[in-house]
Protein backbone atom coordinates (compact mmCIF):
# COMPACT_ATOMS: atom_id res chain seq x y z
CA UNK A 1 0.00 0.00 0.00
CA UNK A 2 0.92 3.22 -0.69
CA UNK A 3 3.04 4.60 2.80
CA UNK A 4 4.53 1.49 3.37
CA UNK A 5 7.52 1.97 6.29
CA UNK A 6 5.26 4.17 7.55
CA UNK A 7 3.38 4.57 11.32
CA UNK A 8 -0.42 5.78 10.75
CA UNK A 9 -1.67 7.54 13.96
CA UNK A 10 -5.65 6.74 13.27
CA UNK A 11 -8.75 7.58 14.94
CA UNK A 12 -11.26 5.42 15.17
CA UNK A 13 -15.21 6.00 16.52
CA UNK A 14 -16.26 6.80 19.95
CA UNK A 15 -19.36 5.29 19.85
CA UNK A 16 -20.73 5.89 16.44
CA UNK A 17 -19.45 3.50 13.33
CA UNK A 18 -20.28 5.54 10.64
CA UNK A 19 -17.58 8.77 12.23
CA UNK A 20 -14.74 6.48 10.62
CA UNK A 21 -13.42 8.40 7.82
CA UNK A 22 -13.32 6.27 4.42
CA UNK A 23 -9.59 7.06 4.59
CA UNK A 24 -9.19 5.59 8.24
CA UNK A 25 -11.18 2.08 6.41
CA UNK A 26 -8.26 2.36 3.58
CA UNK A 27 -5.67 2.52 5.93
CA UNK A 28 -6.95 -0.09 8.47
CA UNK A 29 -8.05 -2.48 5.66
CA UNK A 30 -4.88 -2.39 4.17
CA UNK A 31 -2.03 -1.77 6.81
CA UNK A 32 0.36 -4.94 7.39
CA UNK A 33 0.63 -4.55 11.32
CA UNK A 34 -2.22 -2.81 13.53
CA UNK A 35 -1.25 -2.01 17.23
CA UNK A 36 -4.43 -2.13 19.26
CA UNK A 37 -5.14 -0.77 22.81
CA UNK A 38 -7.44 -3.64 23.15
CA UNK A 39 -7.58 -6.31 19.89
CA UNK A 40 -11.14 -7.61 21.22
CA UNK A 41 -12.45 -4.39 20.61
CA UNK A 42 -10.58 -3.44 17.40
CA UNK A 43 -11.71 -7.24 16.17
CA UNK A 44 -15.43 -6.24 17.53
CA UNK A 45 -15.14 -3.37 15.32
CA UNK A 46 -13.70 -4.26 12.14
CA UNK A 47 -16.45 -6.67 12.33
CA UNK A 48 -18.92 -4.14 12.84
CA UNK A 49 -17.65 -2.02 10.49
CA UNK A 50 -17.64 -5.24 7.73
CA UNK A 51 -13.95 -4.41 7.23
CA UNK A 52 -11.94 -7.00 5.43
CA UNK A 53 -8.44 -6.67 7.51
CA UNK A 54 -5.34 -7.81 5.78
CA UNK A 55 -2.74 -7.13 8.70
CA UNK A 56 -2.46 -8.98 11.96
CA UNK A 57 -3.47 -7.38 15.07
CA UNK A 58 -1.07 -6.61 17.68
CA UNK A 59 -1.82 -5.69 21.34
CA UNK A 60 -0.08 -2.08 22.32
CA UNK A 61 -1.16 -0.85 25.24
CA UNK A 62 0.51 0.99 28.87
CA UNK A 63 2.02 -2.13 30.17
CA UNK A 64 4.01 -3.37 27.30
CA UNK A 65 4.19 -0.44 25.16
CA UNK A 66 7.89 -0.30 26.04
CA UNK A 67 8.37 -4.01 25.59
CA UNK A 68 6.60 -4.08 21.79
CA UNK A 69 8.59 -0.89 20.76
CA UNK A 70 11.86 -2.78 19.61
CA UNK A 71 9.61 -5.25 17.37
CA UNK A 72 6.92 -2.26 16.09
CA UNK A 73 10.29 -0.62 14.83
CA UNK A 74 11.40 -3.50 13.44
CA UNK A 75 8.42 -3.97 11.48
CA UNK A 76 8.73 -0.51 10.25
CA UNK A 77 12.22 -1.32 8.97
CA UNK A 78 11.23 -3.80 7.20
CA UNK A 79 8.89 -1.43 5.10
CA UNK A 80 5.69 -2.22 6.93
CA UNK A 81 2.82 -0.14 6.52
CA UNK A 82 1.52 0.07 10.76
CA UNK A 83 -1.63 1.49 12.11
CA UNK A 84 -2.10 2.10 16.00
CA UNK A 85 -5.57 2.82 17.04
CA UNK A 86 -6.86 2.83 21.06
CA UNK A 87 -10.04 1.77 22.18
CA UNK A 88 -12.02 4.70 20.86
CA UNK A 89 -10.99 8.02 19.19
CA UNK A 90 -7.60 9.98 18.59
CA UNK A 91 -4.64 7.52 20.30
CA UNK A 92 -2.05 8.98 22.15
CA UNK A 93 -4.88 11.68 24.12
CA UNK A 94 -5.03 9.22 27.33
CA UNK A 95 -4.01 6.49 25.52
CA UNK A 96 -0.51 4.75 24.80
CA UNK A 97 1.40 5.61 21.74
CA UNK A 98 3.56 8.70 22.43
CA UNK A 99 6.59 6.45 23.21
CA UNK A 100 6.44 4.96 19.53
CA UNK A 101 5.57 7.70 17.86
CA UNK A 102 9.05 10.14 19.40
CA UNK A 103 11.11 6.59 18.87
CA UNK A 104 9.64 6.23 15.17
CA UNK A 105 10.29 10.81 15.03
CA UNK A 106 13.83 10.20 16.62
CA UNK A 107 15.03 6.74 14.15
CA UNK A 108 13.67 8.96 10.65
CA UNK A 109 10.39 6.48 10.39
CA UNK A 110 7.29 8.03 8.43
CA UNK A 111 4.55 9.11 11.14
CA UNK A 112 1.30 10.58 9.71
CA UNK A 113 -1.70 11.23 11.16
CA UNK A 114 -5.68 9.84 10.35
CA UNK A 115 -7.76 12.40 11.92
CA UNK A 116 -10.99 11.93 12.87
CA UNK A 117 -13.15 11.42 16.54
CA UNK A 118 -11.58 13.07 19.40
CA UNK A 119 -13.73 12.89 22.66
CA UNK A 120 -12.07 16.23 24.42
CA UNK A 121 -12.75 18.12 20.83
CA UNK A 122 -15.63 16.76 20.26
CA UNK A 123 -16.91 17.67 24.16
CA UNK A 124 -15.71 21.21 24.06
CA UNK A 125 -17.37 21.77 20.44
CA UNK A 126 -21.02 21.09 21.93
CA UNK A 127 -20.52 22.50 25.43
CA UNK A 128 -21.43 26.17 25.14
CA UNK A 129 -17.66 27.18 27.20
CA UNK A 130 -15.50 29.06 25.91
CA UNK A 131 -13.35 27.11 23.45
CA UNK A 132 -9.82 29.00 23.61
CA UNK A 133 -7.54 28.69 24.87
CA UNK A 134 -8.23 25.32 26.57
CA UNK A 135 -5.86 23.18 27.89
CA UNK A 136 -6.76 19.00 28.09
CA UNK A 137 -5.33 17.52 31.03
CA UNK A 138 -6.34 13.62 30.30
CA UNK A 139 -7.54 11.66 33.25
CA UNK A 140 -7.11 13.14 36.46
CA UNK A 141 -4.64 11.57 39.17
CA UNK A 142 -6.08 8.94 41.81
CA UNK A 143 -4.61 10.90 44.87
CA UNK A 144 -6.47 13.97 45.91
CA UNK A 145 -3.45 15.84 46.88
CA UNK A 146 -2.24 15.53 43.28
CA UNK A 147 -5.87 16.13 41.55
CA UNK A 148 -5.81 19.62 43.65
CA UNK A 149 -2.29 20.21 42.49
CA UNK A 150 -3.25 19.39 38.91
CA UNK A 151 -6.04 22.37 39.31
CA UNK A 152 -4.04 24.85 41.64
CA UNK A 153 -1.53 24.59 38.61
CA UNK A 154 -3.96 25.67 36.17
CA UNK A 155 -6.13 27.82 38.33
CA UNK A 156 -5.13 31.46 36.85
CA UNK A 157 -4.16 30.43 33.27
CA UNK A 158 -7.04 31.58 31.86
CA UNK A 159 -7.72 28.33 30.15
CA UNK A 160 -10.89 26.22 29.49
CA UNK A 161 -10.21 22.93 30.87
CA UNK A 162 -11.09 19.44 29.50
CA UNK A 163 -10.39 16.02 31.08
CA UNK A 164 -11.58 12.72 31.71
CA UNK A 165 -13.07 10.99 34.42
CA UNK A 166 -14.06 8.27 35.89
CA UNK A 167 -18.08 7.66 36.80
CA UNK A 168 -16.81 6.85 40.39
CA UNK A 169 -14.62 9.52 40.91
CA UNK A 170 -17.09 12.62 39.37
CA UNK A 171 -18.59 14.03 42.21
CA UNK A 172 -15.57 13.88 44.31
CA UNK A 173 -13.75 15.81 41.36
CA UNK A 174 -16.11 18.02 40.98
CA UNK A 175 -15.70 19.29 44.65
CA UNK A 176 -12.04 19.44 44.79
CA UNK A 177 -12.73 21.43 41.47
CA UNK A 178 -14.84 23.85 43.59
CA UNK A 179 -12.65 24.20 46.03
CA UNK A 180 -9.72 25.08 44.15
CA UNK A 181 -10.99 26.66 40.78
CA UNK A 182 -14.01 28.27 42.97
CA UNK A 183 -17.42 29.01 40.88
CA UNK A 184 -17.09 28.28 37.68
CA UNK A 185 -19.37 26.85 34.70
CA UNK A 186 -19.03 23.39 34.04
CA UNK A 187 -20.36 20.56 31.38
CA UNK A 188 -19.87 17.18 32.09
CA UNK A 189 -20.35 15.22 28.64
CA UNK A 190 -21.48 11.73 28.75
CA UNK A 191 -21.76 9.14 26.04
CA UNK A 192 -20.23 10.83 23.18
CA UNK A 193 -21.99 10.26 20.15
CA UNK A 194 -23.93 7.36 21.40
CA UNK A 195 -27.70 6.56 21.54
CA UNK A 196 -27.73 8.33 24.92
CA UNK A 197 -24.83 11.13 24.39
CA UNK A 198 -26.21 14.01 27.37
CA UNK A 199 -24.50 16.86 28.04
CA UNK A 200 -24.90 18.17 31.73
CA UNK A 201 -24.15 21.64 32.65
CA UNK A 202 -23.87 23.69 36.46
CA UNK A 203 -22.01 25.83 38.36
CA UNK A 204 -19.11 24.10 40.49
CA UNK A 205 -20.51 26.87 43.11
CA UNK A 206 -23.73 24.15 43.40
CA UNK A 207 -23.26 20.94 42.75
CA UNK A 208 -26.43 19.42 44.31
CA UNK A 209 -28.32 18.87 40.87
CA UNK A 210 -25.26 16.65 39.55
CA UNK A 211 -26.54 12.78 39.76
CA UNK A 212 -23.81 10.35 41.43
CA UNK A 213 -24.52 7.76 39.59
CA UNK A 214 -23.80 8.93 35.90
CA UNK A 215 -22.65 6.37 33.71
CA UNK A 216 -20.54 5.76 30.52
CA UNK A 217 -17.80 7.38 29.26
CA UNK A 218 -17.17 11.08 30.94
CA UNK A 219 -15.46 13.83 29.65
CA UNK A 220 -15.46 17.32 31.65
CA UNK A 221 -15.04 20.12 30.52
CA UNK A 222 -14.73 23.50 33.40
CA UNK A 223 -15.19 26.90 32.08
CA UNK A 224 -12.43 29.87 33.38
CA UNK A 225 -12.92 32.00 35.58
CA UNK A 226 -15.52 34.87 35.21
CA UNK A 227 -14.35 38.20 34.72
CA UNK A 228 -14.53 41.27 37.22
CA UNK A 229 -12.70 42.36 39.99
CA UNK A 230 -11.37 40.19 42.67
CA UNK A 231 -13.99 40.19 45.98
CA UNK A 232 -11.92 42.44 48.54
CA UNK A 233 -11.32 41.02 51.97
CA UNK A 234 -14.09 43.06 53.47
CA UNK A 235 -16.55 41.94 50.84
CA UNK A 236 -15.23 38.52 51.90
CA UNK A 237 -15.54 38.85 55.98
CA UNK A 238 -18.99 40.07 54.77
CA UNK A 239 -20.15 37.05 52.83
CA UNK A 240 -18.99 34.97 55.92
CA UNK A 241 -20.61 36.53 58.24
CA UNK A 242 -23.57 36.31 55.93
CA UNK A 243 -23.22 32.22 55.39
CA UNK A 244 -22.55 31.53 58.97
CA UNK A 245 -25.31 32.85 60.18
CA UNK A 246 -27.15 30.63 57.65
CA UNK A 247 -25.30 27.65 59.27
CA UNK A 248 -22.96 24.67 58.35
CA UNK A 249 -19.47 23.54 58.77
CA UNK A 250 -16.46 25.95 58.39
CA UNK A 251 -15.67 24.68 55.06
CA UNK A 252 -19.29 24.41 53.65
CA UNK A 253 -19.46 27.93 54.72
CA UNK A 254 -16.61 28.76 52.56
CA UNK A 255 -17.52 26.55 49.86
CA UNK A 256 -21.19 28.91 49.52
CA UNK A 257 -19.16 31.83 49.82
CA UNK A 258 -16.65 31.05 47.36
CA UNK A 259 -19.73 30.60 45.48
CA UNK A 260 -20.69 34.12 45.57
CA UNK A 261 -17.38 35.58 45.40
CA UNK A 262 -15.16 36.32 42.71
CA UNK A 263 -11.60 35.39 42.34
CA UNK A 264 -11.52 33.21 45.75
CA UNK A 265 -11.48 29.57 46.15
CA UNK A 266 -13.22 27.92 49.09
CA UNK A 267 -9.52 26.91 50.53
CA UNK A 268 -8.83 30.67 50.79
CA UNK A 269 -11.76 31.30 52.41
CA UNK A 270 -11.23 29.35 54.70
CA UNK A 271 -7.82 30.54 55.26
CA UNK A 272 -9.77 33.48 56.23
CA UNK A 273 -12.06 32.19 58.60
CA UNK A 274 -9.38 30.42 60.32
CA UNK A 275 -7.55 32.27 63.40
CA UNK A 276 -4.21 33.83 63.14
Amino acid sequence: MSGAGKLWVVATPLGNADDLSPRARDILTEADIILAEDTRRAGLLFKRLGLARHGRLVSFFEHNEEKRLPKVLGWLGEGMAVALVSDAGTPLLSDPGFTLVRACREQGFAVSPVPGPSAPVAALSASGLPPLPYTFLGFTPRKKSQTEALFLAHRDTGATLVFFERKTRLAGTLEIAADILGDREFCVARELTKDYEEFLRGRLGDLTGMDPELRGELTVIIGPATDGEKTDEAGIARLVAEEGAAGGRPKEIARRVAGRAVGWTAKEVYATMRPA
